[in-house]
């Protein structure tokens, strides 16, 4: 698992083009740090306190089957992602996704996630953009239109409710 971790953590890393855009403070509620603006994998990784994104990752057992037909056809759309890093939530669903992208090997330039704080805001106003009201947030962009959304849970699981996204997606077609 901690290949796979590294592996995925690399990826993300070469993305020089990608740029992080944010900055952050601290949750009155809870003392978590709170990521606010558009972040990358790899800045939730240099956070010492984030411990549950490398858990999270190792712990997640993902349904083959379904990662299968998302190796075939989860290319084929953008991830957005909203997250509160103070979000329990968040921290449970956001691991288990970075482990099902890096799995599919998912184009990680298709990629975005932003952080917002416990008012659902991001630092340039992407939440009122993608109309965020709970976190955290997976949303797939085919040709710049949202065919569909994961919410704050899912109904099987990461892959499954992606899978069962873009078979919805396809059968319009």
């Amino acid at each position: 698992m901690r290949i796979l971790l590294t592996a995925v953590l690399l990826m993300t890393g070469m993305m020089t083009f990608a740029q992080s855009d944010y900055y952050t403070s601290v949750d009155s509620q809870n003392g978590s740090v709170v990521f606010k603006g558009q972040i990358l994998f790899n800045d939730l990784q240099k956070e010492p306190s984030f411990k549950w994104l490398e858990s999270g990752i190792n712990a997640y057992k993902p349904d083959m089957a379904d990662m299968a037909f998302l190796q075939q056809h989860l290319a084929n759309y953008s991830i957005v992602t909203v997250m509160g890093t103070w979000c329990e939530d968040s921290q449970i669903l956001v691991p288990k996704l970075l482990k099902v992208i890096g799995m599919v090997n998912y184009p990680m330039p298709m990629y975005t996630m932003y952080g917002v704080d416990r008012n659902k805001q991001t630092k340039h106003g992407e939440s009122k953009f993608y109309n965020i009201t709970r976190v955290p947030a997976f949303i797939l962009v085919k040709d710049n239109e949202e065919v569909g959304r994961i919410t704050e849970s899912v109904s099987k699981s990461i892959e499954a409710d992606l899978r069962a996204i873009i078979e919805k997606d396809i059968a319009k077609k």
